[in-house]
């Protein structure tokens, strides 16, 4: 599909066709290249690809502000089973729905989305603050977890947990880092107020705050030294090529102190794994679990994601960090989500469940099925049902169609 990367933005109708083969970056690029008071509320890694990131309803760091990306998709163009290449008005509006946020490769191929853009100031604000335990980390995550999903919508702070060395030399010289990263939707002094009212204990300073255009915040969220040319969006090689596992969760409500302090405890045994939250409220809550095939909407805290990379090649090695991620995610089971536990479907994990794609494939489907997509999940397979009954299309953890 890489070949298959045209982009074509319209900033009279604020609309842009981008062809699935492109990065995220080469959108962000082009866009910017025509205004600098529009953008996508995309993802924060440039060399992703728009395919399986919007039809998987990939999320940036204005979701809180705009929701997802399948939030504004407007028009499609997919070629089906059968060979045809249909739009939005020839596919209908089920395939239209399912391929925002089911994924498309379980319906056929997606060549393209039509996609209407936000507005954005012309300046923008980003931060970075860290905090140790020792410098009261475990007071700070707790406050955040209280009001993240109800800050001003033109605000959002990831958190970013991992374990670090600490320059004590006692048994233990292992601490855990909360790293606060932030993006305003304006200036720094409104930035300092706004946070300071909502969350105190981080001690947000005008000296933390960074002010420049949207596009370049981009940069930033994706570590790029100050000063690096935009035209680095246009890149399509990844800045880091490691082996990785990711694992999601959904956390309803905050964490008490007493959960984060054993949390702690296990981080630091573990070593490895990194915990991140990324806060919901905002227009995400606004939007209705319905609308795409993307439910965890009203009612999320946070998502939660687990990661662990690392550069050692083997079954081995990958079998010992692919655990220790587990293990983190088995030790997170009394804070999040029960009943199904939802999980993201753009973080694939096969531990959720494998399809073989044989005469139990509904029944299998339905295992990880109901965890990425809840309730809409059986209407994702009946429109499955309707436009690929041989199931042609399929995968590991592809929809299935219906028993016959």
């Amino acid at each position: 599909m890489f070949n298959l990367r045209s982009i074509h933005v319209d900033i009279n109708s604020e609309t842009a066709w981008v062809q699935t083969g492109a990065t995220l970056g080469e959108v962000y690029y082009r866009i910017a290249e025509k205004s600098n008071t529009h953008g996508f509320p995309a993802g924060v890694c440039p060399t992703v690809g728009v395919g399986g990131h919007f039809g998987g309803a990939g999320y940036g760091n204005m979701m809180r502000k705009y929701g997802l990306t399948v939030d504004h998709i407007v028009d499609a163009q997919i070629v089906d089973v059968q060979g045809r290449v249909l739009d939005r008005n020839s596919m209908g509006e089920d395939l239209f729905w399912a391929i925002r946020g089911g994924g498309g490769a379980s319906f056929g191929v997606v060549l393209s989305y039509k996609i209407n853009l936000v507005r954005v100031p012309e300046t923008v604000t980003v931060f970075r603050v860290e905090r140790t335990l020792s410098q009261n980390a475990t007071d700070i995550v707790y406050h955040y977890l209280q009001v993240a999903d109800r800050l001003d919508e033109d605000l959002f702070i990831r958190l970013t947990l991992d374990v670090v060395e600490t320059n004590q030399t006692k048994d233990n010289n292992k601490t855990v880092r909360a790293a606060f990263i932030g993006m305003f939707l304006g200036d720094s002094k409104s930035l300092v107020s706004i946070t300071n009212n909502s969350l105190p204990q981080l001690g947000l300073k005008q000296s933390d705050c960074i002010e420049m255009s949207w596009v370049r915040s981009v940069l930033f969220w994706t570590s790029f030294p100050i000063g690096t040319p935009e035209d680095v969006l246009l890149s399509r090689t990844p800045q880091v090529l490691t082996h990785l596992k990711r694992k999601s969760d959904y956390l309803k409500k905050p964490i008490p102190k007493k959960g984060l302090e054993w949390i702690w405890k296990r981080m630091i045994e573990l070593e490895t794994p990194m915990l991140t939250f990324n806060p919901y409220g905002g227009k995400m809550a606004e939007i209705s679990s319905t609308s795409s095939p993307f439910p965890h909407r009203a009612g999320n805290l946070a998502k939660i994601q687990y990661a662990t990379n690392w550069d050692a090649s083997g079954a081995e090695a990958a079998e010992h960090y692919i655990d220790l991620t587990r293990k983190l995610h088995e030790y997170m089971t009394p804070f999040v989500s029960k009943n199904p536990r939802e999980a993201f479907f753009n973080y694939k994990d096969l531990d959720l469940g494998i399809n073989h794609n044989g005469k139990a494939s509904y029944e299998e489907g339905k295992v990880y099925g109901v965890k990425y997509f809840k309730a809409n999940f059986n209407r994702l397979v009946e429109i499955k049902t309707k436009v690929d009954p041989g199931n042609f299309f399929r995968n590991e953890q592809s929809i299935p169609t219906l028993p016959k």
